[in-house]
């Protein structure tokens, strides 16, 4: 099975050597299951000649705002409701999860309350999910099709379903402790409270689901449908 990556942005240079940058960590997210990868630098203007270049699709996360003026925007949102069209599996994470949003007819913008950083705990029907994020847009209107799986009391809708062919997840299942760690030195201070910071950094230790969101996103892909 092959799993388009739309890359939307960037891992800092100073992690890339380690890391790899945003798609070769969700190869090494998605690895064991079988999946093959092609990766389109969409914030390049790098695009699929087709929807069906894939079988199925993945955002990843981006610096950048979905309702900035970039030339790539467009023509991304046109291919997610073409994907959408077309009932192909379809897979946003953060920024992800907010395009998709924005091209289904939500809408999004820095949220009021600020940052979402670190080690995250959301509710999911019950049962907690904790997740690294790192984020100050959200998704303040949900399209009408869309479904709450998962939220908080900052984050209403961490994360969403649209029938059964697209999920998405506000924060980071890709991203590490190490990777946050390094998030902290190199992007956020200056740029996101010392406090959130500090506090993000005092639960690196805490364990994620992020091997659990993983089984979840391949089975997922996997899922036989009509």
């Amino acid at each position: 099975m092959k799993i388009g990556i739309l890359q939307t942005g960037r891992a800092p240079e100073a992690l890339m050597e380690q890391t790899g940058d945003y798609d070769a960590l969700f190869r090494d997210l998605l690895s064991g299951h079988g999946f093959d990868f092609v990766t389109y630098a969409v914030l390049d203007g790098e695009f699929p000649a087709s929807a069906e270049d894939a079988d199925a699709w993945l955002i990843t996360g981006s610096r950048h705002g979905v309702y900035e003026d970039h030339d790539w925007i467009p023509p991304l949102e046109d291919l997610i409701r073409t994907i959408d069209a077309h009932r192909m599996p379809l897979v946003g994470v953060c920024f992800g999860h907010q395009i998709i949003a924005q091209a289904l007819g939500g809408k999004v913008e820095k949220f009021q309350a600020g940052w979402s950083i670190g080690a995250t705990e959301y509710d999911r029907c019950g049962t907690p999910l904790v997740l690294n994020a790192w984020h100050q847009d959200q998704i303040v209107r949900r399209p009408a099709r869309a479904s709450v799986a998962a939220s908080s009391a900052f984050c209403e809708n961490a994360v969403l379903t649209y029938g059964d062919h697209i999920w998405t997840v506000q924060a980071h299942p890709e991203f590490t402790a190490d990777f946050i760690d390094g998030l902290i030195r190199i992007r956020g201070r200056g740029l996101v409270p010392d406090a959130l910071l500090d506090a993000a950094t005092d639960r690196l230790t805490r364990p994620t689901d992020n091997n659990h969101i993983a089984e979840e996103i391949a089975a997922f892909f996997k899922k036989p449908r009509p």
